[in-house]
Formats: C-alpha cells, structure tokens, sequence
C-alpha cells in the first residue's frame, strides 16, 4: 500500500528530504526515507489512539484510567475467558509485567477485574461491573468513532492491510531493540 503523495507533489514524483513530514530530519535513511514518515505517522497515531482511549473511557463513566488500564481491562474481558498475567503482557506486546500487574491491581480495586489462584498461577477475569464498563466503552465508540468510517468493504480491506503492516513492523521494532541491548 503505498502513501499518497505530500500535498503540492505530483503523484509522479517522489517527495524530496525537505518535503517529507518527519520528526527528525536527521533519521532520514537514504536505503527507506519513507519509514521516517513512517515513524512520524506511528508518532501522532499513537498520542491521538492513547488520547481516544481515555477519552473514551471518561465517556463511558470512568475517568482516572491510564491507556494501558483501559487495554488491560479490555483484554482481560475479551472473550470472557480467565488469562494469565503473562498472557495479557503477551498480547498485549508489553515487556514490563510489572506495568500490567499495577494496573490489574488498580482495577481489582475499582471492582473491574477479580483474581483466582488454581494451582501455582494466578487467572484474571472481569466482574459483572467491568464486562458492563467495557460494553459501555463499546458504546461511546460506536456513538463517537464510529460514524467517521463508511464500512465500506475497500475501507476495511485498506485497514486490514495498515493492520498487517503494523503487526510485521512491531516484529522488526522488537527484533532490532534485542538487537540494540547488545550493541
């Protein structure tokens, strides 16, 4: 999927150094100049994505919850079926169990999330209260968010694509941190 072109740039020629939407000028690689706009877009994506969440959560009726609350709260209610810490940090692409298990803990104390032990390991489910709270964020996202998006089949192939693309980037992302850590 390629970008469209940078607003005043014919669709023929490829934008210049000084015309691209960077943050950093000086990461600019000649080999992918593009990944600068890449990471750019990821930037503002990912502040106006964070920003929604706890927007949406406020919304929705709470509105002291972190993103990562929100995504864990979410995660632990998908599917209603009990998850391990390990898996919700899994999922979730999140190295430091401790960030999740802070926020399993300040859920468990606003009654959103419940604990039980089974053996040696610790399982994670929402209460009636946070299955109620998640399809109340639901709610507001269809009322909010929702209308800016057609449902038309290209649309969604195009975000099934940018989804894709995303998931085979964090792999790159994650295989070159592991690859700074030793440099």
């Amino acid at each position: 999927m390629s970008a469209p072109p940078t607003p005043g740039t014919p669709a023929s020629t490829p934008a210049t150094d000084s015309q691209r939407i960077v943050t950093s000028a000086h990461l600019v690689s000649d080999k992918s100049p593009e990944l600068s706009e890449f990471e750019f877009g990821l930037i503002i994506a990912t502040h106006a994505f964070n920003r929604w969440l706890t927007r949406c959560m406020g919304a929705a009726g709470v509105k002291d919850m972190t993103t990562v609350d929100v995504l864990v709260l979410h995660h632990t209610n998908h599917r209603a079926i009990e998850k391990r810490l390990a898996d919700i940090c899994f999922v979730l692409n999140i190295e430091d169990t401790h960030v999740v298990s802070y926020a399993l803990k300040k859920l468990m104390a606003a009654g959103y999330v419940r604990s039980q032990k089974k053996g040696k390991e610790v399982f994670f489910s929402t209460t009636e209260a946070g299955a109620a709270l998640c399809m109340r964020y639901r709610e507001v996202r269809e009322a909010c968010l929702m209308p800016g998006f057609s449902g038309a089949a290209e649309e969604n192939r195009q975000l099934g694509d940018v989804a894709r693309l995303l998931r085979t980037l964090s792999g790159r992302y994650d295989q070159a941190a592991r690859a700074a850590t030793s440099y």
